[in-house]
């Protein structure tokens, strides 16, 4: 069996971060989202796996993960010209996945619990499809599944306006070679895409079998500012553990699930985790609040922040409280002036702002 990650697109809802990094490389828990995948796909014993990139940000993916050496498996590049959908993928990696099953797993999701469930009972019942849904409060965002009495899947169809169920395609699949013959036989949606629902649907209709697997964890799709902050939360509170490896003063004060990596010095602050903080980094008289990461090399003094992610080689400076921000690498924050209390920001890379 071989996995499929798309890690294409140009990430437009997060810009002005994606103008300079792959959405996909985002961190969450200083660690990229892409990273969780490959380490789920490897868990599941799949080490045959291609990544399908955009000549836009292809570049950097390729730099971040390599030859897939640091995780046991083999990488594969596979560049898609122009983002047209999720069957698209699929068929532009058909060479990669020859006539094999395959996992596809999109590159910008974080799932609860990893897939060696799943898997598994892909192999076991052996469906021309095995979908991962999860219940949701609004369904017309989403790829939508339908399922009889049974439980089987008995349609699908793509963001509907009037969804007669609120089980939506999470991002994750399984498929054997059934699934070629089914894109070959579809036609671009109205969003001139390529909908890997319409594939599902058109195995449906040629009378392939069509399992589901209902997520009950928590899904995360972190195409947004909020979803990455939610997700960094999310992962924060579940997988953190306490690793003290910097240096800490007396004067400090730290409470909670925290990581403090090498290289990092904390003088007279209040870390209340959970709290991730990266290497070589000073935080200085300051406050870090809880669900927060500092990416590494970044300078934290006289400053006080919370639910935030701030990437690497930032320097904040003087401010009374930043929340739910997101902050590029390489950013500078000050302020010069009294009168501001709560900020909220989300900058891309290289940003310099003074208040």
């Amino acid at each position: 069996m071989k996995a499929l990650i798309p890690s294409g697109g140009k990430g437009t809802r997060l810009k002005p971060l994606t103008n300079t990094i792959a959405k996909q490389l985002l961190p969450v828990a200083n660690k990229p989202i892409l990273f969780y995948i490959l380490d789920q796909i490897k868990d599941a014993g799949i080490t045959d796996i291609g990544i399908v990139i955009s000549p836009e940000t292809g570049d950097f993916i390729k730099e971040a993960v390599g030859d897939g050496s640091r995780w046991g498996v083999q990488i594969s590049y596979i560049i898609q010209s122009e983002p047209l959908g999720l069957a698209h993928v699929v068929k532009t990696a058909q060479d990669f996945l020859g006539n094999e099953p395959f996992l596809m797993f999109l590159g910008d999701n974080l799932i609860q619990g990893g897939i060696k469930s799943f898997v598994r009972e892909f192999k076991h019942h052996v469906p021309d499809a095995l979908i991962l849904l999860k219940e949701v409060p609004e369904p017309r965002l989403f790829g939508v599944a339908e399922l009889d009495t049974s439980g089987k899947v008995s349609h699908m169809v793509e963001k509907p306006k009037e969804p007669k169920s609120n089980l939506a395609l999470v991002g994750v699949y399984l498929f054997t070679p059934q699934i070629h013959q089914a894109i070959a036989q579809i036609k671009p949606s109205w969003r001139g895409e390529l909908e890997i629902t319409d594939a599902i649907q058109k195995l449906l209709d040629m009378g392939r079998e069509i399992r589901s697997h209902i997520l009950t964890g928590w899904w995360l799709d972190t195409g947004k500012k909020d979803d990455i902050l939610e997700a960094n939360r999310a992962v924060l509170d579940e997988f953190l553990k306490e690793d003290m490896q910097g240096e800490v003063d007396s004067k400090s004060r730290i409470a909670g699930k925290v990581e403090i990596s090498k290289g990092t010095k904390i003088e007279n602050s209040i870390i209340r985790g959970p709290v991730s903080i990266a290497e070589n980094c000073q935080i200085t008289n300051s406050r870090i609040g809880s669900f927060t990461s500092v990416g590494a090399g970044s300078i934290i003094e006289n400053s006080s922040m919370g639910f935030s992610i701030i990437l690497e080689n930032c320097r904040i400076s003087h401010i009374e409280r930043l929340e739910d921000s997101l902050i590029g690498r390489g950013t500078e924050i000050k302020r010069r002036q009294e009168g501001f209390k709560i900020i909220k920001l989300f900058l891309g890379d290289d940003a310099r702002v003074e208040l």
